[in-house]
């Protein structure tokens, strides 16, 4: 392949795999909104600090950072007066909640299992992440494929 074609080749997978990590981004914030327009809202309390370390997967490769991270455990009370546990997807270190803090639950009525905290973290981290990735390395493909152009 001669260089004017790998060219070609590398910003359309710059492209591709930038427009696949913002598709993923919108999909998760989608997901986020459906979620929020759905929930029911609650106090909950931070019953406790649950400490892991992020690399526990047999998948995951050991990092320089060992440093655990701390999800919370938070306890509320479902419409129905039920009492009900859940442990956050997302852990920070330091700590984002201290235990016995007061947090504002979101959980579907339908499903009261499936619940979060009213954060900005719970909610709305991941398609910040992957939508941020995705317009960065689309954004530099495309810079790539238009400096390619003029120069032709």
């Amino acid at each position: 392949m001669s260089g004017r074609g790998a060219g070609r080749w590398i910003a359309f997978g710059a492209i591709a795999f930038g427009s696949l990590f913002l598709v993923v981004g919108l999909i998760l914030a989608g997901v986020s909104v459906s979620f929020l327009a759905d929930a029911e809202r609650t106090q909950g309390t931070v019953v406790a600090l649950e400490w892991r370390n992020d690399h526990d997967g047999a998948s995951r490769k050991k990092r320089g950072n060992d440093e655990p991270a701390a999800y919370p455990v938070v306890e509320f009370a479902s419409a129905d007066g039920t009492p009900r546990t859940f442990r956050s997807s997302t852990g920070s270190n330091p700590p984002s909640y201290e235990e016995g803090e007061r947090v504002e639950v979101l959980y579907r009525a339908d499903s009261p299992e499936d619940a979060r905290i009213n954060g900005f973290a719970s909610l709305w981290l991941l398609p910040l992440i992957f939508g941020g990735i995705g317009l960065v390395i689309a954004g530099i493909g495309t810079g790539f494929a238009m400096a390619r152009r003029r120069r032709s």
